[in-house]
């Protein structure tokens, strides 16, 4: 027992320096301003990532390919980088402005521009975190391009093995392939893939669009053509980082804009000087939490209140989710859209406007100074701190705003329990550094009791990036004297955010309350239930709605009495 225990602890070890070497390498190749991932300056990168083995990547260590670590990857990455020899990160440079069209991923807010046949840029306007992740799949991608390459280039010459000039054929042909030929295709990929024709076929359409139902054959394709080309012919694939992005970095240019665009709203409405209530969450739990029961009690007859949240969570329920928004409008709701680079929105609510009388918060009664509710998207990563540092700070230098609360509603990974569980932190561990916050939480663990959802409480880590984790780091997290009981990448950021303003400013209120709550996303020691595994479907919208009922009924100071269990 002893030795297995040193041996995690060794394992972590080794998996901690190798999250700090990755740290300090993407910094120094990002001043230097360009590198060759599968040259030599790549080495220590792709050294640190094979050592780390993160869990999200599966099978990285292996001779196969791995698909759900590539599915995982490919989704947050632009459509077409895989055909790009020369990807560019740049600031926000003015592509917009341009014919450029711009290319969102899927499930990665970021506005990326394909320049030419061979260059992609990407714009990172959400601060260092936005670099470390990308860089971290470019990483992943180009290491099991090399893998598809090792199995299907026979010599240095160029010659190539017959399942490779099989797929050629079939991605190549311009008419879409019938169900033989994709199946064909499919014995081929597998053979060059080191995976079974079914391990194939299960992930197959899950990289596919109407537009291009056999997607994957040409990602396999094109990782396995670049890199092939790295050996023959020495045109290795470059990551080049722009000066305009290397001199902004660090600098909150958007933070400040987003910030002050904000605060000149609260001015025109005449709302700076009422008490202040910010919530980091999504744009749609605040106000349905409202809103929703009264707005759609004619619509959704008869439904209860966490089956009326399921309903307007579903892809086709745009049109009672705009009768909910319509009524949010009427009742003086301001709509923020993002426009400066963030990619956060942002949604005002003045609780003079509104008629409580047809909410679902009745009861709700305040003196003359009704408060104001600053509900923000999703931060990600360091941007958290970026973003609300500059919200805390003054208007013109000289307006202080009376910040009561900020409220922190956060998807997270759990170490213990499962998808769907809520997590209430009483501390923010950063990971890499020594800055800890300890923090007074006016959430507990005991308010969330009798839901039918497991409720932890402890400290939780937050982490350079989700895709840098692995087992043995994670287990040594919660099993030593840290007792962490989840992981996610913006916590210790709005904290140092918070006690700045408080504590050393003293631009907000020192006394201000804080609210840290979580749901479960994935348990990454679970075999099968990390990110890649797939999302949350319906099983986030209880948890969801239940931290969000409970940070509105500490700011209203009221009980929600008629939420259904």
């Amino acid at each position: 027992m002893k030795e297995s225990k040193n041996i995690l602890r060794t394992r972590a070890q080794e998996s901690s320096a190798a999250i700090e070497k990755m740290y300090i390498t993407m910094r120094h190749l990002f001043n230097r301003g360009f590198y060759k991932p599968m040259g030599i300056s790549g080495d220590t990168l792709r050294e640190a990532l094979m050592t780390l083995r993160p869990e999200i990547y599966g099978n990285i260590a292996d001779e196969k390919v791995e698909l759900k670590g590539l599915l995982y990857v490919i989704e947050r990455l632009p459509l077409g980088i895989e055909e790009c020899r020369f990807i560019n990160l740049t600031s926000d440079e003015g592509y917009s402005k341009s014919h450029f069209e711009a290319i969102v991923p899927p499930k990665r807010k970021r506005n990326c521009y394909r320049i030419d046949a061979e260059q992609m840029n990407v714009e990172i306007t959400r601060g260092r975190s936005d670099i470390y992740d990308i860089l971290t799949h470019l990483t992943f991608i180009f290491i099991e391009s090399h893998k598809i390459k090792d199995r299907v280039l026979i010599d240095e010459g160029g010659e190539v093995s017959r399942d490779w000039v099989k797929l050629e054929q079939a991605v190549l042909k311009k008419d879409p392939l019938t169900l033989v030929e994709k199946e064909i295709a499919i014995s081929h990929a597998a053979n060059i893939l080191a995976r079974t024709f079914e391990d194939v076929l299960d992930i197959y359409d899950d990289f596919g669009s109407e537009e291009a139902p056999d997607r994957f054959l040409h990602i396999i394709f094109w990782l396995g053509k670049l890199a092939m080309e790295e050996v023959v012919s020495n045109t290795k694939r470059t990551i080049t980082f722009s000066p305009i992005l290397r001199e902004r970095l660090g600098h909150h240019i958007h933070g400040e804009i987003w910030a002050n665009n904000i605060k000149e709203v609260l001015k025109i409405n005449q709302l700076l000087d009422r008490p202040i209530h910010i919530i980091s969450a999504n744009m749609h739990s605040v106000m349905n939490s409202i809103f929703a029961k009264n707005a759609l009690k004619n619509t959704l007859k008869g439904k209860l209140d966490f089956d009326i949240f399921e309903e307007l969570s579903k892809a086709s329920a745009s049109e009672i989710r705009n009768i909910v928004k319509d009524v949010a409008f009427q009742n003086g709701m301001i709509f923020l859209p993002e426009s400066v680079g963030t990619n956060i929105d942002v949604q005002i609510f003045d609780t003079a406007k509104i008629d409580w009388a047809s909410t679902s918060f009745p009861e709700v009664s305040f003196g003359v100074q009704k408060p104001v509710l600053i509900v923000m998207d999703y931060a990600f990563g360091e941007q958290a701190y970026e973003t609300v540092d500059e919200l805390l700070k003054p208007y013109k230098k000289n307006t202080f705003l009376n910040v009561q609360s900020v409220s922190i509603m956060g998807k997270a990974g759990i170490l213990e329990g499962g998808k769907g569980d809520i997590m209430i932190p009483n501390a923010h561990i950063n990971e890499g550094t020594a800055d800890n916050y300890y923090f007074e939480n006016e959430l507990t663990p005991e308010m969330f009791e009798g839901n039918d959802i497991a409720v932890f409480g402890g400290s939780m880590v937050t982490v350079l990036g989700t895709s840098l984790q692995n087992r043995e780091l994670l287990k040594f997290f919660h099993e030593s004297t840290w007792g962490v009981i989840g992981l996610e990448m913006e916590g210790s950021h709005y904290q140092k955010a918070i006690q700045s303003a408080s504590k050393i400013r003293k631009s907000i209120p020192k006394d201000v309350k804080v609210r840290y709550a979580y749901y479960a996303s994935d348990n990454p020691l679970e075999t099968g239930s990390t990110l890649a595994s797939g999302g949350l479907g319906t099983t986030g919208v209880k948890p969801t709605y239940l931290i969000t009922i409970k940070i509105l009924e500490q700011i209203f100071n009221i009980n929600y009495k008629t939420i259904d269990k």
